[in-house]
């Protein structure tokens, strides 16, 4: 099998020796390096690997001594090679210059680039290195090929292998799936041995045969049940705000227990590429940021007890306890409610039977490879659907972005509408429903219903991704905790007090109705629905917790900052 090539292409002699040169000497032992000269010989070698059905990896592009190479040779790369990565090569100060500053946002806009990255000087240039492996990595992540790959063999899409990728998904595990009567799926089992299907492989060589969910998440390293009853805090909810909470509280030194029904990361998991997050110039996954945040709280010392349903919340004295699923009662000083919102139904039969086979609810980071060649389409108007869209672009032949509102501007950010609008396979019906649709086993057709128009069209579609409103994971709460009217918590100056409210102090900010129990996040009313704000909500708890804490000792028989044990 021939190794996937690294591109570099640049009509200035000296600037393309330099690229040559430094991806030869560092990554010439798993990839072909191949430099060119020129655009012509690049569009010329780009239709030839195509043809042959060889694999590139990683296009470099300088701007050159004429200006004919650059950003039109990696306009060639996506439409010969849409899985390659693509950097522009620039010489040190020229992000200053106007002309170049506004091709860089123009292009990165369209899609065009991944990056830009300065042009490599005296070796070892680890900066340059450091902007090619990032792209690598997303190319090997987008591929399905990933060191530590965990690996599922089934029967069929759906089913209880669909319900396990859901959970690796969960876990901010990167996986990949075949067929049982695949090329792959019979390497994969031969390794197995005679087992039952559905079949998970680990990195480790360890195999599960139809593993719960819990068993999955011991496998792959993270805790199930608390390793103790008694905490300073107790967050209900691993995604962006909970682990935000997490990271600060345990820093700050208090005992903090995760507890979260799947794993980590919640509804960002689905999101394939956060461009506008606060850090992450080349943009950043949803599985990636929440992992990082999960390793960055258990260095801390937070705990966690995944696979747990909270079942009660109730106080008994100065304590708040929480009933979990399977590990019964677990002490807080503080609960933060952090369990965000889930996609809504599409509410038709014929496709809620099809889940799994062709219908998917959130982000198509695991199944897109599937999509490759097929129309599909995406219903949802937020930043998560434009997402879903402009990643599924990569693979699908067409990609309808399908929206009930007037505009996309309605609940999506400039920067992704501006990318849907450029980018050729992605076509948007707007103010339009799904209200149909089948397949024999998978999903074949949808039925499509105009609103401006009353009219209904029946249109062929290999794959639907459901990204529609929220609903929050709240029925569980007791009635002492307020919610609106569609069951978002209220806290702080929302709360209608329709109770009255039992202590001396006011109620804190994010605070619930009931005492020393405060929401952050997407579960909350009136709260902002983005990562980054989610993130802000989890950190501005721990600050609210100092302040509760210094309250209780002020009171008689006030108790000390942290918790015994």
């Amino acid at each position: 099998m021939s190794l996937p090539v690294l591109v570099a292409v640049d009509d200035d002699a000296v600037a393309l020796g330099d690229l040559e040169r430094e991806l030869r000497d560092r990554y010439e032992r798993h990839y072909r390096v191949e430099a060119l000269p020129s655009a012509d010989e690049a569009y010329a070698r780009f239709e030839e690997l195509a043809v042959s059905g060889e694999e590139i990896a990683l296009v470099l592009s300088g701007r050159g001594l004429s200006g004919a190479v650059g950003i039109p040779v990696l306009e060639a790369a996506r439409r010969l090679h849409p899985q390659a990565k693509r950097g522009l090569v620039i010489a040190w100060g020229d992000w200053g210059k106007p002309a170049i500053g506004e091709a860089i946002f123009e292009s990165m806009a369209r899609g065009l680039i991944d990056h830009y990255m300065l042009r490599p000087s005296s070796p070892p240039d680890e900066a340059f290195h450091q902007e090619v492996s990032a792209l690598l990595l997303g190319w090997a992540e987008a591929r399905r090929s990933l060191p530590y790959m965990v690996h599922i063999v089934g029967e069929s899409w759906s089913g209880r292998a669909y319900e396990l990728r859901k959970a690796l998904v969960s876990c901010a595990l990167p996986h990949s799936f075949c067929l049982a009567d695949s090329d792959e799926g019979r390497v994969l089992l031969g390794t197995a041995g005679d087992s039952q299907l559905p079949v998970v492989i680990f990195p480790n060589g360890r195999i599960l045969t139809d593993p719960s969910n819990a068993e999955i998440a011991l496998a792959a390293g993270s805790a199930v049940n608390p390793a103790r009853i008694d905490y300073d805090l107790l967050i209900i909810g691993a995604g962006p705000a909970g682990l935000s909470a997490a990271v600060y509280g345990a820093s700050e030194g208090f005992s903090t227990l995760v507890v979260d029904e799947g794993g980590v990361g919640g509804q960002a998991t689905s999101s394939s590429m956060i461009r506008n997050y606060l850090g992450f110039p080349r943009g950043v996954s949803g599985r990636r940021l929440a992992q990082r945040a999960y390793d960055q709280a258990w260095i801390f010392g937070a705990n966690f007890a995944f696979m747990q349903v909270a079942t009660g919340l109730r106080r008994e004295g100065d304590r708040l306890v929480v009933t979990l699923s399977d590990s019964g009662d677990v002490h807080a000083r503080a609960v933060l409610l952090t369990m965000g919102a889930t996609y809504r139904r599409v509410g038709v039969a014929e496709l809620e039977a099809l889940n799994g086979a062709g219908v998917f609810y959130g982000g198509p980071t695991s199944e897109a490879p599937a999509m490759a060649g097929r129309d599909v389409f995406v219903l949802g108007g937020a930043n998560s659907a434009g997402q879903a869209a402009i990643y599924l672009a990569r693979y699908a032949k067409t990609v309808t972005l399908v929206v009930r509102a007037d505009s996309l501007a309605a609940g999506m950010s400039h920067y992704l509408v501006r990318e849907i609008v450029l980018t050729p396979n992605v076509s948007v019906r707007l103010r339009t429903e799904i209200v149909g649709g089948g397949g024999a086993g998978a999903l074949d057709h949808l039925v499509l219903r105009d609103n401006a128009h009353g009219t209904q069209e029946t249109v062929e579609a290999g794959g639907l991704f459901l990204m529609i409103g929220a609903h929050p994971s709240t029925d569980w709460l007791p009635p002492e905790i307020e919610r609106d009217e569609r069951g978002f918590v209220r806290t702080g100056q929302n709360v209608t007090d329709v109770d009255p409210w039992p202590l001396a102090r006011n109620r804190m900010f994010l605070e619930t109705s009931m005492p020393a129990v405060f929401a952050a996040g997407d579960i909350r009313h009136g709260s902002v629905k983005r990562v980054a704000s989610a993130v802000g909500e989890g950190s501005v708890a721990i600050q609210l917790l100092h302040d509760l804490f210094a309250a209780d000792r002020r009171q008689p028989g006030g108790r000390p900052r942290r918790a015994s044990g």
